[in-house]
């Protein structure tokens, strides 16, 4: 009986969880280029900028992952979310509902300003979304949390037509997209021994197309970072402007 008993409550948890996925962790290679995937629920994910007792940006992941710990839980998962100056972000960025930092149309240089650019957001219902940035505007949503970066990688199935597949610029660069079953995707290249060669945009873009993305966002490039499931403290490494984190009960 209390076997029985165990197995129905067991049911009982995975009909009453609020999340459709289950995090996923991967390493794959695409086009010779060696990537970190993380894949997860829209629902998990959380965004960090500023420290709300000093109103200052918390630049690093140690700083996130003490914030983090102090309310009982610990990280799974963190990366960097856009392109900033300064410590603040380019774009638009909303935590809880709230807006902190508001969108940005304007013209300018480097990739950020690569147009089309676009906003990253999850709704109140769980639901995530890339919309390019004059979409989003037109879209009235009002998004739990949001982030704009730039360029797209994808809109609505198509590669960035200022994208060249024979671009010398290949880089490190991590970016974000949402399959089509919902389920949003992390990718950053790996560094180090392991990385045969980096990407240009275009093949960037392709490996989110390869993941069955019909939508996906550049963040950074070269400052780009990824953690998953830290053992001790996270040694601060490059300082950062919003923080892209993902966590559990202790």
């Amino acid at each position: 009986m209390k076997s029985i008993f165990i197995f129905l409550m067991s049911l009982l948890s995975l009909f009453c969880s609020p999340y459709s996925f289950a995090d996923e962790y991967k390493e794959a290679t695409f086009k010779d280029t060696r990537y970190r995937l993380y894949f997860t629920d829209p629902l998990k994910i959380e965004l960090y900028w500023k420290d709300k007792k000093t109103g200052k940006p918390l630049t690093f992941f140690s700083k996130v992952q003490e914030i983090v710990e102090y309310g009982g839980r610990k990280v799974s998962f963190m990366m960097n979310g856009g392109i900033f100056d300064r410590g603040d972000p380019l774009g638009l960025h909303i935590e809880d509902g709230k807006i902190l930092n508001p969108l940005n149309l304007k013209n300018g240089e480097g990739n950020f300003y690569l147009k089309p650019n676009g906003v990253f957001y999850v709704d109140h219902a769980g639901k995530a979304g890339i919309l390019e940035s004059n979409e989003y505007v037109k879209s009235n949503i009002q998004p739990k949390i949001a982030l704009q970066a730039g360029p797209m990688l994808i809109q609505n199935g198509k590669i960035h037509p200022k994208f060249n597949a024979d671009s010398k610029n290949h880089k490190h660069r991590n970016g974000v997209g949402i399959d089509k079953d919902g389920k949003v995707i992390f990718a950053i290249t790996e560094t180090g021994n392991k990385q045969k060669k980096f990407p240009n945009l275009y093949e960037f873009s392709e490996l989110f197309k390869s993941l069955n993305c019909d939508n996906a966002l550049f963040l950074d490039g070269d400052l780009s970072m990824m953690v998953v499931n830290p053992e001790g403290k996270i040694k601060d490494g490059n300082p950062l402007g919003a923080i892209i984190a993902i966590t559990e009960k202790n």
